[in-house]
């Protein structure tokens, strides 16, 4: 007698290879533009010494040599990432000088640094810390010294025109610009207290000195936050 066995076709061998998931493949734009973001993101946690080629190739899914290819090494993609940064806040900070009343302009140069911080935190991680390479924008420092320069020229018409001597004001926009970005890199980790009540505070101090502190400072500006 013959018993007629059921197959399971499922269970059946397939002689079809599993197929490989297709690759978007990039421009050379793109592709640099890839790297620079990946870049950006293991500088800004684990600094230069701490992020290698390998890694930075490997999260893009890439091999090492188109990393060298688009910026020669490590060092090349720093470079650019940190150049970067340092143009776009300059430039946030000298486009939001647009007020008249110089303590407005205070506020405005506060806010632009702590909007900064805000938007692009892993960039100004990267900036704060010391870079292992020369830039071609210099180090933040310099850029800190660059921004001053034109909050000197502000508080040098004001000075003028109150009486006082003009030949101060680089000293005080030095001391005003620095007191801004050493908060700021205390504000990038505790966030607190809010970005507007940080500014109020920076401003109530630069503006009434220690002596004349007003007790519930407030911004005088159209931005409230």
């Amino acid at each position: 007698m013959m018993v007629a066995v059921a197959t399971d076709s499922s269970s059946t061998p397939s002689n079809d290879k599993p197929r490989r998931a297709r690759r978007t493949r990039m421009t050379g734009a793109e592709r640099r533009q890839q790297l620079l973001e990946i870049g950006r993101t293991l500088f800004a946690a684990k600094g230069f010494e701490g992020t290698s080629v390998e890694e930075i190739a490997a999260k893009a899914g890439v091999s090492k040599p188109v990393v060298y290819e688009h910026f020669g090494g490590k060092e090349g993609l720093y470079a650019v990432v940190v150049d970067r940064e340092m143009r776009r806040l300059l430039d946030m900070v000298t486009s939001s000088l647009t007020a008249g009343h110089p303590r407005e302009l205070c506020e405005q140069a506060a806010f632009a640094l702590l909007d900064y911080i805000e938007e692009y935190t892993d960039g100004f991680r990267i900036l704060v810390r010391d870079s292992p390479i020369p830039q071609s924008t210099g180090s933040f420092a310099s850029l800190i010294s660059d921004i001053a320069t034109q909050v000197e020229d502000i508080l040098g018409r004001e000075f003028k025109s109150r009486g006082f001597d003009s030949k101060l004001a680089p000293l005080y926009a030095q001391a005003l610009v620095g007191m801004v970005a050493l908060t700021g890199q205390w504000w990038l980790d505790v966030r607190k207290p809010k970005k507007a009540e940080v500014a109020a505070h920076l401003v109530n101090l630069a503006w009434h000195g220690l002596d004349g502190l007003e007790a519930k400072p407030h911004l005088i500006g159209r931005r409230k936050a």
